[in-house]
């Protein structure tokens, strides 16, 4: 029979861990070496994976390592994905290090102000205004990958990159943990008490609702398992963004009516923001709404034009106006299968 008297029963928390600080170098990569590793995928695009992110005094002693080793293999990629999937852990030190490589240079950052409260406190946290190596460059997209178990300080992390506008969230809904969870003994018995300590006043400083409880939502909402898959489809069409803006450019250029109105349209391509567009769909929403306030022309549509499933695409002059005719090819075969793809004929 277990008897808990409740006039003398006191929180004692647990003892802590080993610091990081005690442990040596080698112990410390061989930590770092199986909750961090990278590569460059296909595309020149750099994947960083994180499962537990070191504290302050881990990233202070192996920063050369890091910057040597990991962060300058990825520097000379066009984007870059941030795997935060499977990052359960980490510290609320690390925060400024990482949002400061991902931020540019110049001014600092308020990004968050954080309240612990045993001790009473509000620290703020902003970003570092030096970086040992090199930051990442503002001109080159960001994607965050996460999942239902990404938990903690990571969720911060993701919640700040999302309001700054640095990262596309590609993934499930985070946790809706908390920054900082401590363990209590109740008195001698064998009874814990697991509670939040420390908590998050709002991204960039503003104290606005923050990710705890609720979670941080993704910019673009997909299984977990296919999160990669889909962050790498929507770099591949902002990859391109510069070649379609082109065309598009090159087409108002040389063929639209209302030769007055081209100039002002040719500024808006050149100016437009397509930090939002990661579909297809945003794209073609984006251009229609923009030009057709700018040129007060309801006609002027972009569309996207996807190839019909097993009909082979005819080949058509690639300096001939939009919605040109094909050619007509000379080889029977070839005409039979143009027919196909333009005239869709039922029996009776």
């Amino acid at each position: 029979r277990l008897v808990i008297s409740y006039e003398t029963s006191t929180l004692e928390p647990l003892q802590a861990a080993p610091a990081p600080t005690n442990l040596t170098q080698e112990e410390l990569l061989s930590e770092l070496q199986t909750s961090m590793s990278y590569k460059v995928l296909d595309g020149n695009v750099g994947y960083l994976r994180v499962d537990n992110i070191p504290g302050q005094e881990v990233l202070s002693r192996l920063g050369g390592f890091l910057v040597t080793h990991i962060w300058k293999q990825l520097m000379g990629s066009s984007a870059l994905v941030l795997d935060l999937r499977h990052c359960m852990g980490g510290h609320v030190s690390s925060i400024p290090y990482i949002i400061s490589y991902l931020h540019p240079g110049g001014a600092v950052l308020h990004v968050d102000t954080i309240y612990n409260r045993p001790s009473n406190t509000t620290t703020g946290v902003w970003t570092l205004p030096q970086v040992l190596g090199e930051r990442y460059s503002p001109n080159k997209d960001v994607v965050v990958l996460t999942s239902g178990h990404t938990r903690g300080v990571a969720e911060d992390i993701v919640h700040i990159l999302k309001q700054m506008g640095r990262a596309i969230v590609v993934g499930e809904k985070t946790e809706a943990g908390a920054l900082h969870l401590q363990k209590l003994r109740i008195g001698h018995s064998d009874f814990f008490l697991t509670l939040p300590v420390s908590r998050s006043l709002g991204p960039l400083g503003r104290g606005s609702q923050t990710w705890e409880g609720s979670g941080v939502l993704p910019c673009v909402g997909t299984p977990a398992e296919e999160a990669l898959e889909k962050a790498l489809a929507i770099l591949t069409l902002r990859r391109a963004l510069p070649q379609i803006t082109r065309r598009l450019e090159e087409a108002l250029q040389d063929y639209y009516t209302l030769v007055g109105r081209v100039p002002a349209l040719l500024h808006l391509l050149a100016t437009m923001d397509f930090s939002a567009v990661v579909s297809e769909e945003d794209l073609v929403a984006k251009l229609n709404a923009d030009l057709q306030a700018v040129s007060e022309d309801p006609r002027l549509l972009v569309q996207a034009l996807r190839p019909r499933e097993n009909s082979p695409a005819p080949e058509t002059r690639a300096d001939g106006p939009p919605g040109a005719a094909p050619m007509v090819p000379e080889d029977e075969a070839a005409q039979r299968a143009l027919v196909e793809s333009e005239f869709q004929v039922s029996p009776p």
